[in-house]
């Protein structure tokens, strides 16, 4: 008995890419940079957050009150007590939390949008479009 074998060929479908598909897949380039983006600013502010909570921790170990603490304001130092610095950083570190927050929010809607262009591209287009990170 001889074993035959059959080579199996993929066809791939002609789509025709109307000019609101290729608006969608614009959109899903730009958006899928835009999140990409937002992820880094992210993490570039949680890591000034870790700073300042690093920061005012130290302070906390500092026993003599009478002490004027150097905080960075722009390009210049002002000293401040250890209270005023404590209260500085404190609000330093709202702000920050606030515009992660801000920027997590951006990148879920984001996020959605992704979702969506997914779902209408793939339908249209499915395997002959690859809408996946690397």
């Amino acid at each position: 008995m001889m074993a035959a074998t059959m080579k199996g060929t993929v066809a791939v479908e002609d789509v025709n890419v109307t000019f609101e598909d290729q608006q969608k897949i614009n959109k899903f380039a730009r958006s899928t940079n835009r999140m990409t983006e937002l992820r880094e600013e992210i993490e570039a502010k949680k890591k000034s957050l870790q700073n300042i909570q690093d920061s005012s921790d130290d302070l906390m170990m500092i026993d003599d009150d009478s002490l004027m603490i150097p905080y960075q304001v722009g390009e210049v130092f002002i000293s401040h007590t250890q209270e005023e610095t404590q209260e500085m950083l404190e609000a330093a570190k709202e702000a920050l939390e606030h515009e992660i927050r801000d920027l997590e929010e951006k990148v879920s809607a984001i996020q959605q949008v992704l979702s969506d262009l997914k779902v209408q591209l793939y339908a249209k287009f499915g395997n002959n479009i690859n809408l996946e990170a690397d």
